[in-house]
């Protein structure tokens, strides 16, 4: 690559780097003054919500509020960048130089893709944090729901590996869940089912009370039925778990608030439980997708700003470009519908956006440089 394009790629990129994050911060910042408002809505019925619970709420969101709008923060940042660029004749004389876009767009791409990993190697970490914290302030002064009780409701069914029995078996147990004072998490009037690898029953049990300690289910009063035998008499029983009160609780919350390195251990312990892994792999597989979606943005965003304003039809242009952004994103949500819905696979579900916008982009960029 002559010096002349890589000094030209490297000044573009400041550029466009420049612009996308501006407008990611004042798209977030947009987003979160309507979620603030929103906020003092619903706190106005609450006399134990204040001004500063609210404003905590609001500022713990902006993480999750700053995942959400990166990547139409880098279509309409790059957008804007370009324009410039070639409203200024900058990229006309580039052209004139016998430089091509391919060339000078080497440097927006890899600021994209250093956006894209920062986002779901750094920020998604915080923003999974602070949004948990700031589901569980949301729930317990505007919502006034607390706990796992109030998200799951009524009976608990939990599943799980069982290897005391026979190798390969599973335990299925159900009860109603608690989060009792000084005993922790604990069902009532549970009822636990011991399978083998092929399902086939090998024991009941039945206990007034299963409490979650420290690496097992701690069942009073058990009484234990077998096939061609009597119950046994009430005892203690004791079935080691890999489950903790807080990770049957996330299985229920939304996936947004584990970050992109917890999910992966996170998804396994959820399906050795029993329990549905289908979003927070949806989840998993769009964060690993971001990094291709942000330069598709990119190189959408240069598609269709590239063209020379004296040309005339600037203004389309444009709407065309936020048009092309705003249908990638009710795409992403149709197909995530749908992934969630079991009807597409997961990984096509999370894939296809940035792919479908890849693509599309490569071919606006093909028609106008070498069209």
């Amino acid at each position: 690559m002559p010096v002349f394009s890589t000094t030209l790629s490297l000044y573009i990129a400041r550029r466009f780097a420049g612009m996308a994050v501006a407008m990611i911060l004042a798209l977030a910042a947009l987003v979160a003054l309507f979620d603030f408002i929103e906020l003092l809505r619903r706190a106005a019925t609450r006399e134990d919500a204040g001004f500063t619970l609210v404003a905590s709420i609001a500022a713990l969101r902006l993480p999750y509020v700053v995942m959400q709008i990166l990547p139409f923060g880098i279509l309409l940042g790059g957008i804007v960048a370009f324009w410039r660029l070639s409203r200024a004749s900058e990229l006309v004389v580039a052209r004139a130089a016998g430089v091509s876009a391919w060339s000078f767009l080497f440097g927006p791409i890899l600021v994209a893709l250093l956006l894209g990993t920062l986002a779901i190697t750094v920020v998604s970490p915080l923003s999974a944090a602070m949004f948990a914290r700031a589901e569980r302030m949301d729930a317990t002064y505007l919502r006034n729901a607390t706990g796992l009780s109030s998200l799951a409701g009524g009976r608990l069914w939990l599943r799980q590996a069982d290897d005391t029995l026979e190798p390969g078996g599973v335990a299925i147990l159900a009860g109603v869940p608690e989060l009792a004072p000084g005993q922790g998490f604990v069902l009532r009037n549970a009822s636990l089912w011991r399978l083998s690898a092929q399902d086939r029953p090998l024991a009941r049990v039945e206990a007034p009370v299963a409490r979650l300690a420290s690496g097992a289910w701690e069942l009073s009063g058990a009484i234990t039925y077998v096939t061609n035998r009597p119950p046994t008499a009430p005892d203690a029983l004791r079935l080691p778990t890999t489950l903790t009160a807080d990770r049957i609780e996330e299985s229920f919350a939304s996936p947004d608030t584990l970050s992109f390195w917890a999910l992966p251990g996170f998804i396994k312990v959820l399906e050795s439980a029993g329990f549905s892994a289908v979003r927070h792999r949806l989840h998993f597989e769009s964060l690993l997708s971001t990094p291709l979606l942000a330069v598709a943005m990119a190189l959408l965003a240069a598609g269709f700003s590239m063209r020379h304003s004296r040309r005339g039809g600037v203004a389309q242009m444009l709407g065309a470009g936020v048009a092309g952004g705003f249908s990638l994103f009710l795409l992403d949500k149709v197909v995530e519908e749908l992934g969630q819905a079991g009807t597409l696979p997961v990984v096509l579900a999370a894939w296809a956006p940035s792919v479908a916008g890849l693509m599309f982009a490569l071919t606006l960029l093909l028609y106008v440089e070498d069209g």
